[in-house]
């Protein structure tokens, strides 16, 4: 052990940080008696390699003989010397969540010439996906990173250019949703570790994919979590130095809410944040549940209030946006608060650069769910089509499946419009139809991993995808390429898909119909108008105002045979807009269309 090698070249940050001189192990265990390295580089001796004391409860010290791949732990004595072997709290690579800590290179890895990668936030569309069930190659293993990195193709094809992977940091077996993180700054070794991960990012990057991580900071655990009393300390029985100690701790996932309150608490977070999008090159991330961050009981209440954890969210945001404006922080909570995406220093500004938007799923997994025809309400529709947030439609993330709607209780959209019979007429309809309306709608669309494909019941992080329906639904499968085609503006006629503008054309109540117009600029091959019938009636003549006169040519029809076999092939046609003056415009046409259907129609 060298106690002067910190001094002699200067290193910092924590963990085990690998250099030329060996290894430098740095721990915060302000309550410890005394601390230990052992590892391999040993023979797990627990009582040679002290530690330094520093500043601040801090503990370092080198070991010259440590490197690379070594395992280790750190041994904490407590004040009453007890002898605690402990997990780093920053190890970058695990063996499994009860194993030991490794050593891990993070410069090592040849990333070429890769560069972080995020689309225009107005032309992205995101794939939700879990890692365990996407892509499964062997029965009783989950999935991996080099499973996912087979589909870049795939995703490519569909016209995905942001994946966005559920949480994939050590937790306790191999299968899991991920929210249950017992090491935040390791990938779980099930999903290949580390490098597995980078390697992804490196071909989503050549692929014009950007890849986004969920983040989970309303807690940690709840087991195999060698954070919970870490240097033996801790009040009412608690989690100790990691945790809140006091009413505060409490969450739906146990008393494990990290303390917001504590310094090096809210430095280990904006840490972990930081090493994602600079050492992984990860394109942004997902906070999951934020409420229970910003609130105890994760609402408005102020005897709640953790003004802790809102300082820390805005730090997170706040030097995002000044190092890397590009990338995207999303937040998941679903209170529908201006405040969660206005700017830091605006107000309560928390800085989030979109949030999933809650009023949006919600009403439009109704009005695609509910039974009968005369109990949708189009004036619904037109709210979420118009709802916003800090007067940006992209500050939003709208869908109608996520790994949530699917699970918990509820199904697939499909399923949950005709139980145990998502090939049923009705379910592809209307889950067709809610589609369209994802990708039409002003914000960010997201589609969850299977929607594409039909998948049936609901999300299982032991139930994998499916990819034989691939062959059997392929025009399925295509009617969400083509509208993603359209969303994107690839073929170059739709650009006001990717507008901040809407308007609605009609709310029709009584047939069921709603038209609205999308546009970037306005004009030719701009300007986007699109209907949606949410009843099961042929519209065969039904007059509607048009922006402007002349040719609005049909880009898409969700009735088309070549989408399903099921399908009627309904022909809506082209359409000439004359002058007159229909729903405030002063052209109009008559336009045709098949029951539970969306129309998408530009100018060249």
């Amino acid at each position: 052990m060298q106690s002067d090698i910190e001094e002699k070249i200067n290193i910092s940050g924590m963990g085990a940080i690998l250099h030329d001189k060996g290894v430098f192990f740095r721990v915060w265990a302000p309550h410890a008696k005394k601390v230990f390295v052992m590892g391999d580089f040993n023979n797990w001796t627990s009582n040679e390699l002290e530690l330094a004391h520093e500043d601040n409860g801090y503990y370092g010290g080198n070991v010259e003989n440590a490197n690379v791949k070594n395992e280790y732990k750190f041994v904490i004595i407590t004040q009453d010397y007890e002898e605690l072997p402990k997990n780093d709290p920053y190890a970058r690579e695990m063996t499994n969540s009860n194993g030991n800590s490794v050593v891990y290179d993070n410069g090592s890895f040849n990333w070429d010439d890769d560069e972080s990668f995020m689309p225009y936030w107005n032309e992205a569309v995101i794939y939700e996906l879990h890692l365990g069930t996407f892509n499964v190659k062997e029965e009783g293993k989950p999935g991996d990173f080099y499973t996912l990195k087979e589909k870049i193709p795939y995703l490519k094809e569909l016209g995905i250019n942001v994946i966005e992977i559920m949480p994939p940091y050590e937790f306790p077996g191999g299968f899991s949703w991920g929210y249950n993180p017992s090491y935040p700054f390791a990938i779980e070794s099930e999903y290949g570790g580390p490098d597995a991960l980078k390697e992804l990012v490196k071909e989503a990057h050549k692929n014009g994919i950007a890849v986004m991580l969920d983040a989970v900071y309303n807690h940690f655990g709840p087991s195999d979590l060698d954070l919970w009393q870490f240097d033996g300390w801790s009040e009412n029985d608690k989690g100790g130095i990691y945790f809140y100690n006091d009413w505060r701790s409490n969450t739906p996932w146990g008393d494990t809410r990290p303390d917001y309150g504590r310094e090096a608490v809210r430095n280990y977070i904006k840490d972990n944040a930081r090493m994602w999008l600079e050492d992984f090159h990860i394109d942004g991330l997902r906070m999951d549940m934020i409420p229970y961050i910003r609130n105890v009981n994760a609402d408005e209440n102020p005897d709640g209030k953790l003004e802790e954890g809102l300082i820390m969210l805005r730090d997170i945001n706040q030097e995002i946006t000044e190092k890397y404006p590009y990338k995207l922080t999303v937040a998941e909570d679903l209170h529908k608060l201006n405040w969660v995406t206005d700017r830091v220093g605006d107000g309560e500004g928390l800085g989030f650069g979109s949030q999933w938007d809650a009023a949006f799923v919600h009403p439009v997994r109704k009005l695609l769910t509910v039974q009968h025809d005369e109990d949708r309400d189009m004036n619904v529709a037109a709210e979420a089509l118009l709802h916003q947030y800090s007067g940006d439609y992209f500050r939003r993330v709208i869908y109608t499946e996520s790994h949530d709607e699917v699970a918990n209780g509820s199904a697939r959209v499909a399923e949950e419009i005709a139980a145990d019979d998502v090939n049923n007429w009705y379910s592809k309809k209307r889950a067709s139809l809610g589609m369209a309306m994802v990708l039409t709608a002003p914000g960010i669309p997201m589609i969850f991993q299977g929607q594409e494909l039909l998948e049936d019941k609901w999300f299982s992080d032991t139930d994998p995808i499916d990819w034989s329906r691939l062959k059997e639904l392929k025009g399925y499968h295509n009617l969400h390429k083509d509208l993603i085609t359209l969303r994107r503006n690839l073929s170059g006629v739709t650009a006001g898909l990717t507008g901040q503008h809407i308007q609605i054309i009609r709310t029709d109540n009584e047939q069921k119909i709603i038209a609205y117009q999308r546009w970037k600029d306005g004009g030719i091959k701009d300007t986007t108008v699109v209907i949606l019938n949410f009843s099961g009636n042929d519209k065969v003549v039904y007059r509607i105002g048009f922006p402007s006169a002349g040719l609005w040519k049909v880009r898409f029809n969700s009735d088309y045979k070549g989408y399903n076999e099921e399908f009627e092939n309904y022909q809506s046609y082209d359409v000439e807009a004359f002058a007159e003056a229909c729903d405030g415009f002063e052209h109009s046409a008559e336009i045709s269309i098949a029951p539970y259907t969306a129309l998408i129609l530009s100018q060249d």
